[in-house]
């Protein structure tokens, strides 16, 4: 008779890392400073962390959350749908459609449930979803729940404009079609060709959903995101993203027109059966807004750091891709290469986040970095240097880029 947790007791590679000493996963933070955080005792340069603005510790934000705590409770204990709304929602959802350029906003309480939610709810039996390869899990989630109530996925090559046009030329024309993709790719830091994709949802006359968690902060017209990047603010359809990264909280939110926002408003079960985002949550997300409004030159100060090290890198002879965002992928391409350089890099005082295969293609294994606005050039220095002894160390840069 089989046994449902064989799989279970037969995982081990979690195991055997951990026995090498060189896993980098699941790591307690004990204190936070934004760029600095004490890990088992010690001060260490945080790298790898997508608090982009470094808002986490700013003191508007913070006060914030205290504030809705002491007005709201710790929990609005219900789904928006029945008795958990609170003002704070609502203020938020105008505020955010407001920034975006859009008709409505809709919260919840994750930014992955954010992606279930909306792709489930609007991809009816008979449509079709169009994504990305390299699009985020949250999204690849909502696909499967899509599926599960009659939709169909195809998914096109990444960022391949040609073969995005070549999936929805096999689509029947009076299929509903829905092309969803990141704004920036979590893994690689790269963004969307959306000047191109759009023109050819135009052609097919498909909707537009794009995930912004990694863009918004960081590209756009005061950090509001990838259509703005490209002034396609208008031709884009929907856009969510989540509270984790620039908004320095948790949820999520996705914008649109009042219609399409109503009606997931009124049908996704994601929404409905979830609790209510917390009134600390909800605010701590609108003050960081405010924060970001106010103070525009953050999102140019957190690009132009991931930059200064970027640059540094790949002249140090580091296999690090061109970008524009605030993440710095170095690849390395081994999985036990990366676990060590991750670990001589830690126990020289800087944190960055280990990615290997099934998370990346073979041979794209690496440390992905990322910046924030809070980061000062000492830490960015240290972080360079940082690097450069640690590939002297195994060996991964060229002989003629530290001789």
């Amino acid at each position: 008779m089989a046994d449902l947790f064989k799989k279970c007791y037969d995982f081990v590679r979690a195991d055997e890392i951990k026995a090498a000493g060189v896993y980098p996963y699941f790591r307690a933070i004990q204190e936070s400073e934004g760029p600095i955080v004490q890990m088992e005792g010690r001060k260490i340069i945080m790298a790898g962390s997508n608090n982009y603005l470094g808002l986490t510790t700013h003191p508007k934000v913070k006060q914030a959350a205290l504030a809705a705590i002491e007005q709201y409770g710790t929990s609005c204990s219900g789904s928006r749908y029945l008795t958990g709304t609170i003002e704070l929602h609502e203020l938020l959802e105008q505020r955010l459609a407001q920034f975006m350029g859009k008709e409505a906003c809709l919260l919840f309480s994750t930014g992955y449930q954010t992606g279930q939610g909306v792709i489930s709810t609007i991809v009816g039996r008979g449509d079709y979803i169009i994504s990305d390869r390299d699009n985020h899990a949250s999204i690849v989630q909502g696909n499967l729940l899509a599926t599960a109530l009659g939709a169909i996925v195809k998914r096109f090559k990444h960022n391949d404009m040609a073969d995005l046009e070549r999936k929805l030329a096999e689509i029947p024309q009076e299929a509903g079609k829905l092309i969803v993709a990141d704004g920036v790719y979590s893994t690689f830091g790269g963004i969307v060709n959306l000047p191109e994709l759009q023109q050819i949802a135009a052609k097919y006359g498909a909707r537009i959903l794009l995930d912004d968690a990694h863009a918004l902060g960081v590209i756009g017209q005061g950090g509001r995101g990838t259509a703005s990047e490209f002034g396609l603010d208008n031709e884009v359809d929907l856009v969510m993203c989540t509270f984790s990264k620039t908004l320095a909280s948790i949820g999520g939110f996705v914008v649109g027109s009042e219609r399409v926002i109503n009606f997931i408003r009124h049908q996704s079960p994601a929404l409905i059966f979830s609790a209510s985002p917390t009134p600390a949550s909800v605010a701590s997300a609108l003050a960081a807004l405010e924060v970001l409004e106010k103070q525009p030159e953050l999102v140019k100060k957190v690009v132009d750091n991931a930059q200064y090290v970027r640059t540094a890198l790949k002249e140090m002879g580091y296999n690090v891709p061109d970008g524009r965002t605030a993440i710095v992928p170095v690849i390395i391409g081994d999985d036990n290469q990366t676990f060590q350089m991750w670990k001589a890099l830690y126990e020289a005082g800087m944190f960055v986040n280990a990615f290997v295969a099934p998370g990346t293609p073979p041979g794209k294994q690496m440390l992905r970095c990322s910046f924030m606005a809070t980061h000062e050039k000492e830490h960015l220095d240290k972080i360079i240097d940082t690097f450069r002894k640690v590939g002297e160390r195994f060996d991964v840069l060229p002989t003629t880029a530290y001789a």
